[in-house]
């Protein structure tokens, strides 16, 4: 689905990742989940852009709901994942400590559970070969992608901030959507693994200029990174 000039999303406000098209070619934010692979075939075509027009893939963390077609495109296409070095194990393993689950009402979490078996959510293969990258890395791919640290959600969750969109993308540094209660709105997200760091990483989050703000989960959020992060605070 087209956002913008450049900027398109695959998924939905229940799952999402994005693609960057640009010119000298196609870079990509997160990879949802493994159906979603027919989403991104869907996307090119609509584009009428070839695979080999991808030249990266970006994880904004290393949790299951954002990997899911990494691993087939890197083996297939070639594509090379980049992911913050202190993530790197979890998207490789899949190891990562238990949090509190926190509020949910039944209707929107079964949603949740439903939605990501329609998506093979439980054949997600973790990424065998990554390159780590770190904060304030631009990375050598369509848009020039801005490495900005934002622990917290996982130690290696960052936002990806991509001027030639006039967008960040943030992963699960926060949400619009809470996939357990269905609450909408900027908001914490759930499964974090240090809350008060992604609060507090919403200072450099505030920084940023940008026009959208793009989540994993929930509404794109068209507005300044300043406000949806002051919102997220108060409704923490």
């Amino acid at each position: 689905m087209k956002l913008a000039p450049h900027l398109h999303r695959l998924g939905n406000d229940i799952v999402a990742s994005y693609l960057i098209d640009l010119p000298e070619g196609i870079t990509l934010i997160d990879a949802g989940l493994p159906g979603h692979w027919n989403d991104l075939q869907r996307e090119l075509a609509t584009l009428g852009r070839p695979m080999s027009d991808i030249r990266g893939l970006v994880l904004t963390h290393g949790d299951g709901d954002h990997i899911g077609f990494a691993e087939r495109l890197r083996r297939e296409a070639g594509v090379p994942v980049f992911i913050h070095a202190a993530d790197a194990h979890r998207v490789r393993t899949g190891e990562k400590p238990k949090t509190p689950m926190g509020p949910a009402r039944i209707g929107p979490m079964l949603e949740f559970l439903a939605y990501g078996l329609r998506k093979n959510a439980m054949r997600t293969p973790h990424v065998s070969e990554v390159t780590e990258v770190a904060d304030g890395d631009v990375l050598d791919l369509p848009g020039s992608p801005v490495v900005i640290g934002m622990p917290g959600h996982s130690p290696g969750s960052i936002a990806v901030h991509v001027p030639a969109a006039d967008a960040v993308f943030v992963g699960d540094a926060l949400t619009t959507r809470h996939v357990l209660t269905g609450r909408t709105g900027a908001q914490p997200a759930p499964f974090t693994d240090e809350p008060a760091a992604a609060l507090a990483s919403l200072d450099r989050l505030a920084a940023v200029s940008a026009s959208w703000v793009l989540p994993g989960h929930g509404a794109p959020w068209q507005g300044s990174p300043a406000d949806i992060a002051a919102a997220v605070r108060a409704a923490g």
